[in-house]
């Protein structure tokens, strides 16, 4: 090997700025993902609930849904993209259309998920006398059998490289299965008995895509439920030792913190048993949004509590018969400072930050873009 003379001191500010874009670039153009594949409920649902037709009891087919970048409604439950839609953009690749779309082309990937999806199936909310708290059936078991369909149409017996060239983004799943049980009058500490089955659930669905050929893949926890103005209002408390020094309520959040922990050791075990062949990125939903509400100056947000699009006033701005695309709401003259846009689902805008955290890695583990 031929001798290398080291070099001293500063390098010039323009090979400084050059290192820097370099770097910058590697960075960016890591992954050359040719699809992405989306489950989960409606947090990332982009139209599966409305391939049949828009009902106008569907709120969030109604205006102001969708004013933010599209101008219209899309079936997204927010005021504009969310955050598989920011991913897509990220890998040049075209929004994901609704898996039960009849005439999408799906070689860019597909959106498998729901509103109103849960992890478990019918049977276990029947078993626990819940039934009429899960209003749509589309859980982890159909959305794998969605997901296979498409492979079949796309890729045929050939999946394996076409596969894992692509982004899987699996949840968030949860947040529907604890809303049927809080809802429907289970307590908090209720609910956590069945949260090891939950977890369980999800980590059988990772399983199964690895299984099928899946390689990179980003488990989102959920989300601080405990911040969000439709447990803030219809759960408000007296008691200030029932609420955090920011204003969310403590029990909703600690149930939350507990599934998350579950699921993160989950995901570990997978990692390990798979450490060669699949990347799986432990997404932290719940920081990305409570960073917000510690610090939203930080991020260019005004307002946290206050729902944007809603009705009532007040600090939540929130009402159940009167929400966002009912008669009687209104929305803010600007969602880009609201943290909620519904009083349920996020701003176009707090997805935006979010999927930068999921992207460079501050609330997402392992990074989905590496050098």
């Amino acid at each position: 090997m031929g001798s290398h003379r080291r070099i001293t001191g500063a390098p010039p500010a323009s090979a400084l700025m050059l290192t820097l874009l370099c770097a910058s670039w590697v960075l960016a153009a890591a992954q050359n993902y040719s699809a992405i594949f989306n489950f989960g409920d409606s947090i990332t649902d982009t139209g599966n609930l409305c391939t049949n037709g828009r009902p106008s009891q569907i709120t969030f087919t109604q205006p102001p849904y969708g004013e933010t970048f599209f101008g219209t409604p899309t079936c997204r439950c927010s005021d504009g993209r969310v955050v598989v839609d920011f991913l897509s953009d990220q890998f040049g690749l075209a929004f994901l259309p609704p898996s039960k779309s009849s005439s999408a082309d799906f070689k860019q990937g597909a959106n498998m998920a729901i509103t109103g999806a849960t992890a478990m199936d019918a049977p276990f909310f029947r078993s626990l006398g819940l039934s009429d708290k899960i209003w749509n059936n589309g859980p982890i078991s159909f959305q794998l059998q969605w997901f296979q369909q498409i492979a079949t149409s796309v890729c045929g017996q050939s999946c394996k490289s076409y596969l894992a060239n692509s982004l899987f983004v699996f949840g968030e799943f949860g947040g529907n299965d604890y809303n049927a049980m809080i809802f429907g009058g289970y307590t908090t500490e209720q609910a956590k008995k069945y949260t090891p089955k939950i977890v369980n659930t999800i980590s059988r669905g990772i399983d199964k895509l690895i299984a099928m050929g899946a390689t990179d893949i980003v488990v989102p926890g959920v989300l601080p439920i405990g911040c969000f103005p439709i447990y803030l209002t219809i759960y408000q408390s007296s008691n200030s030792s029932d609420y955090d020094d920011l204003g969310c309520l403590n029990k909703f959040n600690d149930l939350s913190t507990y599934h998350n922990t579950l699921l993160q050791k989950r995901v570990d075990i997978i990692q390990s048993r798979h450490r060669k062949t699949a990347r799986i990125m432990y997404a932290d939903f719940y920081s990305g949004v409570y960073d917000i509400v510690r610090n939203p100056q930080n991020y260019g947000f005004s307002s946290v509590f206050e729902t944007c699009c809603g009705s009532g006033g007040g600090k939540y701005n929130y009402q159940n018969s009167a929400r966002c695309g009912m008669q009687g709401a209104s929305a803010c003259a600007s969602p880009a400072a609201h943290l909620s846009w519904d009083g349920i689902h996020l701003t176009e805008a707090a997805y935006k930050q979010i999927t930068d955290g999921w992207l460079k890695g501050r609330y997402c583990r392992p990074p989905i873009l590496h050098s």
